[in-house]
């Protein structure tokens, strides 16, 4: 396997990774809520985070089958991850706009920073 330093920012593996359980204000902090509960957003879906994330410009993956390890129901509506490039090959930011994993989270959720 190759160094993590080897491999170029731009590699999918590298993509940032956003399950629903990160923005979801029914959640908390102990099941996977990284951002406010005042920026969360109620019962958000990848599909739904994937929109997002392709309107502000963001280069997008959706990975369906895949699930949050803090998420214990494994009901359909819960599965899913997001993986959101930051990084350019040359280790440049995608968008200027989004400076951190924080920042993305809470654009991802859809509300204003």
């Amino acid at each position: 396997m190759a160094c993590a330093a080897a491999r170029s920012p731009a590699d999918q593996d590298r993509f940032l990774c956003i399950y629903p359980a990160y923005l979801n204000n029914k959640k908390t902090n102990a099941e996977g809520r990284r951002i406010p509960v005042s920026k969360a957003v109620e019962n958000p879906t990848a599909t739904e985070i994937q929109d997002v994330c392709s309107v502000v410009g963001l280069n997008v993956l959706l990975e369906k089958n895949k699930m949050s390890s803090r998420e214990w129901n494994r009901d359909v509506q819960y599965r899913g991850r997001v993986r959101v490039q930051l990084k350019q090959g040359d280790g440049s930011l995608c968008l200027v706009q989004f400076p951190s994993t924080y920042v993305s989270h809470v654009v991802c959720s859809g509300e204003d920073t």
